[in-house]
């Protein structure tokens, strides 16, 4: 089974993007600056659009708060695995 939301990038072509692959109905993905959800967003359907424009704000919504929630966790192993390289590296 797969997670409701996907990060994805192209560092090679598109090194300023990042995508948000929603992987359930309706299916979509969000293209967005690294720096913010709403900066040059594209957003493509893999399913038809819901009519709902009600839908497709808490959709949006749900996608930015997950790519904030790993972006946060992503810095934060970062921070700790530098943290534990520079205390092994410390002679005792």
């Amino acid at each position: 089974m797969l997670p409701k939301f996907l990060l994805a990038d192209n560092s090679q072509v598109l090194p300023d993007k990042i995508f948000v692959v929603h992987n359930e109905q309706p299916r979509f993905i969000v293209g967005c600056d690294v720096e913010g959800f709403s900066i040059d967003q594209e957003i493509y359907w893999i399913d038809d659009k819901p009519e709902s424009e009600e839908l497709v704000k808490e959709l949006l919504e749900q996608a930015e708060e997950f790519m904030d929630l790993e972006l946060e966790y992503e810095e934060e192993l970062y921070l700790l695995e530098n943290d534990e390289e520079d205390n092994q590296e410390k002679p005792k």
